[in-house]
């Protein structure tokens, strides 16, 4: 009994030292990444390569005999790593909560692919004590940094288009499409990227003019900033704009993640507008599009990602048109 109290000790001692090493380790490559490219962290290597090296280094340390389940391999250690990385995230690093939600899936799940990866290697050699093995694991995080930079990315076009039937005339609806000045409280609809995962929501918009050429001043919660200039005006029927992000209004956007403004070089959001159709019963459908690109190594898991941020805060905006306008009838 005392013997086996011992070995279990022993287990968890190792076990938590492989953890603290395999954290320091992926912070340190954290920290090399920032330091030479701050948007260097949407890349192959802190993506997929990085969680799966770690978890490998860790699995295999954690289990020196070969004798841990699956389970341990692929849904013990990787559990506990990501939560250890949303904590030092958030309470060390001041990572925003969007970075973190858009990254759990993908840790958590290249995780559990390395330690996958481990559990089958282990199977099928002689099951024994070798570290230096096991940090040779963490060579390869370093050596994908040196190659990442010679593989072309390629640049994706996305759009997230929302619409919505408004029980007003088009004239009605143009009137708020044009912007609302200011939103208040407790207008628009419930989404899960605004009231779940913190995105700010639209506080306003003010047209300086009318027609082409125009520009949209609009003013987001927390200070966010941005303009629209108008491209295409056409009463009652379409108005269009080019996104434009002054260098000025973008450190209120960092303050929400430095890794995802909305002007870099992995993400870019270009043009949108409003299109309003009359329908025969008196009602207008009015359509809000919003076209971007991007260049990650993950562009499919971006796109995701932007239908659900950009449809939401789409939604919500078509929502604040449609009570404004039905509150002039």
């Amino acid at each position: 009994m005392a013997q086996q109290r011992t070995r279990r000790r022993t287990a968890a001692i190792r076990i938590a030292g492989a953890i603290a090493f395999g954290l320091a380790f992926a912070l340190g490559v954290y920290l090399l990444i920032e330091a030479v490219n701050p948007s260097g962290l949407i890349s192959f290597t802190f993506l997929l390569i990085l969680p799966a090296a770690v978890t490998a280094f860790v699995t295999y340390v954690g289990d020196p005999l070969a004798e841990r389940s699956r389970g341990f391999y692929v849904l013990n250690v990787p559990s506990f790593l990501l939560g250890a990385v949303i904590v030092a995230s958030v309470l060390f690093l001041r990572e925003g909560v969007i970075c973190i939600v858009m990254l759990a899936p993908f840790w958590l799940g290249l995780s559990a692919l390395g330690g996958y990866l481990t559990w089958r290697l282990r199977k099928r050699e002689e099951p024994a004590e070798n570290v230096f093995r096991a940090s040779t694991l963490l060579l390869i995080p370093l050596v994908s940094m040196q190659v990442e930079p010679m593989i072309p990315l390629s640049r994706d076009a996305g759009s997230v288009t929302r619409s919505i039937v408004i029980d007003a005339d088009a004239a009605t609806v143009w009137h708020y499409a044009r912007g609302v000045r200011q939103i208040r409280p407790g207008e628009g609809q419930w989404n899960i990227s605004q009231d779940l995962i913190g995105l700010p929501r639209p506080a306003g918009a003010r047209l300086d003019r009318e027609g082409a050429g125009a520009t949209r001043h609009v003013v987001w919660q927390e200070g966010i900033r941005f303009k629209e200039v108008v491209t295409d005006w056409q009463p009652g029927k379409r108005l269009w704009w080019d996104f434009r992000f002054d260098a000025t209004d973008m450190d209120a956007w960092a303050m929400q993640d430095r890794h995802l403004l909305p002007d870099s070089p992995h993400y870019r959001i270009t043009d949108g507008g409003y299109v309003l159709e009359p329908l025969a019963d008196g009602r207008t459908r009015l359509t809000l599009t919003t076209r971007y690109w991007v260049q990650t190594p993950v562009n499919w898991y971006a796109h995701l990602w932007g239908e659900l941020f950009v449809g939401d805060v789409s939604a919500n905006v078509l929502a604040v048109i449609r009570q404004r306008s039905e509150g002039d009838k």
